[in-house]
């Protein structure tokens, strides 16, 4: 097994480079709730994602279904409306692929966006989390298989999988835009069940701050191609919590919509300085 098919990348990506003027910089990966950001990019094409050669389709409620290309704050970006995820029965390389075809086309950043329980203490229900590191607990790797070293490396290091210097600079946006933003560490889980209580605090208690059920597989790949990946969550639910209220995913959209303003303005605004 390879961890990429060359042949359908390369047919996506020739698909989709002849309706396309300019190269991306930046391709963008929008979670649960968050699409508000379509809303900041000035479209020059919109691909459904049931048009484009070997693209998975979404079936997740809160997730679009296409591919946007146009700029937003002056940077041209390939953006994903509607994500990919490993419990819809998808293989990790179809959850994967739009990370590789959005390399193909020249991006060099990915910036990722997701829906998340929080296990601080501290976090709340509508707050940002930058994602500083990450742990990952999903059932299958997204690089198993046949590596091509002409993609990327057979075993990428991943001491910084969040670039620190990205980090930094939205740190000091958010005090700009007068906008609170904690940093910590996502934990990727299989889903589609929403944690247990004992499973939050096992979660914590190895170090992680918020958890959900995507993202760690695209930013592997991400890192295997060379790009580099800014990643924030919407604490959307509190899973660490003494009562015995039920989340469910309606409320976790809700919350996501409510942060997703924000969440956009910073992205928008670290587009704009690189």
């Amino acid at each position: 097994m390879q961890n990429v098919n060359q042949d359908k990348l390369q047919e996506t990506v020739a698909f989709i480079q002849a309706r396309i003027k300019a190269t991306p910089y930046a391709g963008i990966i929008l979670g649960s709730g968050l699409g508000g950001l379509v809303n900041d990019i000035d479209v020059s094409l919109s691909l459904n994602y049931e048009d484009i050669p070997n693209f998975p389709v979404s079936t997740v409620k809160g997730h679009g279904g296409k591919l946007l290309f146009g700029q937003i704050n002056g940077k041209e970006v390939v953006m994903l409306s509607g994500r990919f995820h490993y419990y819809e029965g998808y293989t990790m390389q179809e959850v994967t692929f739009p990370v590789r075809v959005m390399h193909s086309l020249g991006a060099e950043l990915l910036m990722v966006s997701n829906a998340a329980g929080g296990m601080h203490k501290d976090f709340k229900v509508g707050d940002l989390m930058m994602i500083r590191d990450h742990i990952n607990l999903f059932p299958e790797h997204p690089l198993r298989g046949r590596n091509d070293e002409k993609i990327g490396p057979r075993f990428p290091d991943m001491t910084e999988p969040y670039a620190l210097d990205l980090i930094e600079k939205a740190r000091s946006l958010a005090i700009k835009n007068n906008i609170e933003v904690h940093e910590g560490v996502y934990i990727g889980l299989q889903g589609p069940t929403f944690e247990t209580k004992a499973e939050y605090k096992f979660l914590h208690i190895i170090g992680g701050d918020a958890v959900g059920m995507s993202t760690v597989p695209e930013v592997i790949v991400g890192k295997h191609g060379g790009m580099k990946v800014f990643g924030m969550s919407v604490i959307t639910d509190v899973g660490i919590r003494d009562e015995m209220n039920v989340i469910t995913h309606e409320e976790v959209l809700e919350a996501a919509n409510l942060a997703a303003p924000r969440m956009a303005l910073l992205f928008k605004e670290l587009l704009g300085v690189l």
